[in-house]
């Protein structure tokens, strides 16, 4: 800010009006907005690492069971496997972790997100089977 002098003898500063300072806040906050939906699909790469890492574990447990009893299970107690408390259950895991079938030669589980990431109303949803083909079935 810099000092000016009138005729009148009196001292002025010299600064930026109101109106000034509103337009670059507000170009500020659409800068923001730009960027603030390339972030999402950041947040949910990272949350989707919670249902790759889940069903990694769940797939090894699996293998452990098939090689002791020449089968796979639908039970979570008989693998020793014990999923993390949701975010509804007052626990931090945002993915529901199921296994949808198992046989004699085969399993396959899912993991579906609680909650809808980018509010498109599809569930991130990922899938393991027994050859540990990891893949997401609906992206979010």
């Amino acid at each position: 800010m810099k000092m000016i002098k009138d005729d009148n003898k009196k001292m002025h500063l010299k600064a930026y009006s109101m109106s000034e300072l509103v337009i670059v806040l507000c170009i500020i906050g659409i800068l923001i907005l730009l960027v603030l939906p390339n972030q999402t699909s950041v947040v949910s790469q990272a949350k989707a690492i919670e249902a790759q890492s889940m069903l990694n574990h769940l797939y090894g447990l699996q293998k452990s069971y098939f090689y002791r009893h020449s089968k796979y299970t639908t039970d979570f107690t008989e693998l020793g496997f014990e999923p993390a408390l949701s975010i509804s259950e007052g626990g931090q895991a945002v993915y529901k972790i199921e296994i949808i079938e198992a046989s004699t030669n085969s399993f396959k589980a899912r993991a579906v997100s609680l909650s809808d990431f980018d509010g498109d109303g599809s569930f991130n949803t990922w899938e393991i089977d027994q050859n540990k083909l990891l893949k997401e079935t609906v992206k979010d």
